[in-house]
C-alpha cells in the first residue's frame, strides 16, 4: 500500500519530469504549443491515474518518457509530443478516438489510432491473426503520417530501457521482436543512436553473458583507448586550428551489438577487431563549402597518417539511402594500428545521429507541417525495402496495396510497397507454424 507521503513524492517527481519535457523541447516555442501539451498531459495523468507499470511506478512516467525521447532524441515537435503523451490512453483506458478528435483534432486522432493495437477483435478469416493485423495496421498508417513509427520507436526504446521488471519469457519475446522489427526500422529512418541502443539492449537480454563480457572488456580498455586517441588526434587538431577551421574532434566506440556481430561474421575474438573505435572530425561549414571542407580535412589527416585506399568511403558525394553523409577513411597510426577516421560537417553529424527530423531543421521552412511533408517525401523516394520472396521485377516493386479502414467509411488508402518489411524478418517473430502461415497469408493477400 502506498502512503500519502510516497504519493506526494511521486507527484513531485511527475511534475519535475513534465517541466523537463517542456524545457528540453527545443521546437516548442509558442504559448499555444505549451497549452496544447499541458492539455494532453492533464488528460494522460487523469486517464492513467490508477495504472502502474510492472516496476510499481506510476504509469504516467512512461508516456512522459516517450514524449521526451520523441522531442529530445528524435527532434519532433508539438503534435508528436501530444501523441506520445496520449499514445496508450485509447488502448488502456475508457477514452475513445472520438474523444481524442474532439479535444485535439483529426490529425492527432489518426496518429493515436495508428499507435493503438487491435484488441479483442474477431476475424472471420481463419488465416488472419491478431499479430498480422497489427503489423498491417501499422504499415497502413505509415502512409498517412510517418510520426506513427517515430513515436512507436520511442515507445519501444523506453520499454527496452525498463525491461528488467518483466518476466524472463516476456523479455525474450520483446527483445526478439525489437531486434527483427524496430531496430531495422530505426536504421531505415537514419536514427543511428536509437537503432544502436535498441540492438545493444536486445543483446543484453538475449545473450547476457556475451553482453557483459564485451561491456567489461570495453570498460577495462577505456583508459588505454583514451590515451591513444589523444596522441593520435593531436597533430590533426593543431593543423586544423592553424588553418582556422571551426571543428570538433570526437571518438566513437562501436556499439556492443556491432562488436558481437563482427566477432561472429569474421569468426575472431574481440582483441582482433581493429575498429572498436573511430575518430570523428566534425567541421562547422556552410552548405556551399561542405564537400570541399571535408576533403581538405581528409588531406590534412592523410598528411600525417598513411591511408588504406581500399577503405575509403565517400558517402558525401553519394549519401546512403537513409540520408547518411560522411567521408570515411582508415589510416595507419605510428604504432602500426589501423584507425578509422570519419569526416563530416555539423549538419551531417546531426542527421547521422537523429535521422530525418534533424535534416529538416536545415531547410528553409520552419513549420511542423513542413516537417511532415519533408519526411514523407524523403521516405517515399527510398530504394524499395522488400524481401526477395516478394518479387524482383521493377513493375511489382512499384505496385501499391489498397487497404480499407472500416472506421473511415472504407476509404481506400495507398501504401507504397517499399514500406513492407522483409517478410522473412517478420516470420521470425511468429511463435508457431500456424502464426507464420497466418502472417504470410495476411501479407500476401495485401499484395494482391
Amino acid at each position: 500500500m502506498i502512503t500519502e507521503e510516497e504519493l506526494a513524492t511521486e507527484r513531485r517527481a511527475i511534475a519535475r519530469e513534465y517541466r523537463a519535457l517542456l524545457k528540453n523541447s527545443k521546437r516548442v516555442v509558442s504559448e499555444v504549443d505549451k497549452v496544447l501539451i499541458r492539455k494532453a498531459f492533464d488528460l494522460a495523468v487523469e486517464a492513467h491515474r490508477d495504472d502502474r507499470r510492472k516496476s510499481g511506478e506510476a504509469y504516467i512516467f512512461h508516456p512522459i518518457a516517450v514524449a521526451r525521447i520523441v522531442s529530445e532524441e528524435v527532434g519532433l515537435g508539438t503534435t508528436s509530443i501530444v501523441c506520445a503523451l496520449l499514445h496508450d490512453v485509447v488502448e488502456d483506458t475508457e477514452i475513445t478516438l472520438d474523444d481524442i478528435e474532439s479535444l485535439f483534432g483529426e490529425r492527432v486522432r489518426m496518429i493515436i489510432d495508428g499507435l493503438t493495437k487491435i484488441e479483442g477483435a474477431t476475424f472471420t478469416d481463419e488465416n488472419v491473426s491478431m499479430q498480422a493485423e497489427n503489423f498491417r495496421k501499422m504499415l497502413l498508417t505509415l502512409s498517412e503520417d510517418v510520426r506513427v513509427i517515430l513515436i512507436k520507436l520511442a515507445d519501444r526504446l523506453h520499454n527496452m530501457r525498463t525491461l528488467e521488471s518483466m518476466r524472463p519469457d516476456k523479455q525474450q519475446k520483446i527483445a526478439s521482436e525489437t531486434l527483427y522489427l524496430y531496430a531495422p526500422l530505426g536504421h531505415r529512418l537514419g536514427l543511428y543512436n536509437i537503432k544502436s541502443e535498441l540492438e545493444d539492449l536486445c543483446l543484453k537480454y538475449k545473450e547476457p553473458e556475451v553482453y557483459h563480457e564485451i561491456e567489461v572488456s570495453l570498460a577495462k580498455s577505456k583508459a588505454v583507448r583514451t590515451r591513444f586517441i589523444n596522441q593520435f588526434v593531436l597533430p590533426i587538431k593543431r593543423q586544423l586550428e592553424h588553418e582556422n577551421y571551426d571543428f570538433e574532434v570526437k571518438s566513437r566506440t562501436k556499439s556492443i551489438h556491432s562488436i558481437y556481430r563482427k566477432m561472429l561474421t569474421k569468426n575472431i575474438p574481440l582483441e582482433e577487431i581493429y575498429d572498436v573505435f573511430a575518430i570523428r572530425i566534425i567541421i562547422n561549414s556552410d552548405p556551399d563549402h561542405e564537400k570541399s571542407d571535408c576533403w581538405k580535412a581528409y588531406s590534412i589527416v592523410t598528411d600525417f597518417y598513411k591511408p588504406n585506399p581500399d577503405r575509403l568511403r565517400d558517402w558525401i558525394s553519394t549519401p546512403k539511402s537513409n540520408g547518411y553523409e560522411s567521408l570515411h577513411t582508415t589510416v595507419m597510426s605510428p604504432g602500426g594500428k589501423w584507425v578509422e577516421v570519419q569526416i563530416r560537417t555539423k549538419r551531417m553529424d546531426e542527421i547521422a545521429e537523429m535521422g530525418y527530423a534533424a535534416h529538416w531543421k536545415y531547410k528553409e521552412s520552419a513549420s511542423e507541417h513542413a516537417l511532415d511533408d519533408w519526411i514523407s517525401r524523403r521516405i517515399r523516394i527510398q530504394v524499395p525495402w522488400i524481401s526477395s520472396t516478394t518479387s524482383s521485377s521493377t513493375s511489382s516493386r512499384r505496385r501499391s496495396l489498397s487497404l480499407h479502414r472500416k472506421e473511415n467509411s472504407r476509404i481506400s488508402h495507398t501504401v507504397p510497397l517499399h514500406w513492407i518489411l522483409p517478410l522473412r524478418s517478420i516470420l521470425k517473430l511468429a511463435p508457431s507454424a500456424l502464426e507464420r502461415r497466418s502472417i504470410t497469408s495476411s501479407f500476401h493477400s495485401a499484395l494482391n
